[in-house]
């Protein structure tokens, strides 16, 4: 079992971890980036404990605990902001906040449970790129089912419906009316001009960017 760290270190680790991606870490950085006060004491506490070091000319760097502790950190910020923009439709700059709160209190097994929705993916909203997890590396071994957008399943195909990617809420209900809600399958009859689904006895036509919001639980092939 992983070591149990508070908000205020998680915080500490996080703004080191970015750092070191932007290519380095200082005391000062840390200080004027981290979401919590950052005092001598703390440091000193946290290079005491082993999660980081700090040389004499001010230069931080995560040790392995460190490190560890903050890739799980920066792996359920990162999802939260790809969940926020990907699934709720929120935009990117309005996705840190919400992140910064996801990031605290997600448990591993949910963590990873949101990964394999969004099928494992590899960078955030702003490009940056998000720490793999044990369910990433099992699905490149075994069959994962992954949530695709109905656009990108082949003419002929079927698919569970997973959810929906818009805030429009007159485009849901239109799409509720039309039988299209979560947990229905649904085959992919044409792709273009318009795209064509049939749903049980029903097919049902709607422009391609509709479909673009449509998320459903593909099977990979092997």
């Amino acid at each position: 079992m992983g070591r149990k760290t508070t908000e205020e270190i998680q915080e500490v680790l996080e703004a080191v971890w970015t750092l070191e991606e932007q290519g380095s870490a200082t005391v000062d950085k840390v200080v004027r980036s981290a979401e919590t006060t950052v005092s001598d004491e703390l440091l000193g506490r946290l290079e005491s404990e082993g999660l980081l070091s700090v040389n004499s000319s001010g230069r931080i760097r995560l040790l392995p605990e460190g490190r560890q502790i903050a890739e799980k950190i920066i792996r359920r910020h990162r999802l939260a902001e790809r969940l926020i923009c990907d699934v709720l439709g929120y935009q990117v700059e309005d996705s840190e906040a919400a992140a910064c709160e996801y990031e605290h209190v997600l448990a591993e097994g949910i963590t990873n449970s949101i990964c394999t929705l969004l099928g494992h993916p590899r960078y955030c909203p702003h490009n940056k790129p998000i720490p793999e997890g044990e369910c990433c590396r099992q699905a490149s071994r075994a069959l994962t089912p992954i949530a695709v957008s109905c656009d990108q399943l082949q003419v002929g195909e079927s698919a569970r419906i997973a959810y929906f990617s818009t805030k429009e809420h007159s485009r849901l209900l239109k799409l509720s009316a039309l039988g299209i809600t979560p947990g229905v399958t649904l085959k992919l009859i044409q792709k273009w001009p318009a795209c064509v689904v049939q749903c049980e006895e029903t097919e049902i036509a709607f422009e391609p960017d509709v479909a673009q919001n449509i998320y459903v639980w593909q099977t990979p092939k092997e």
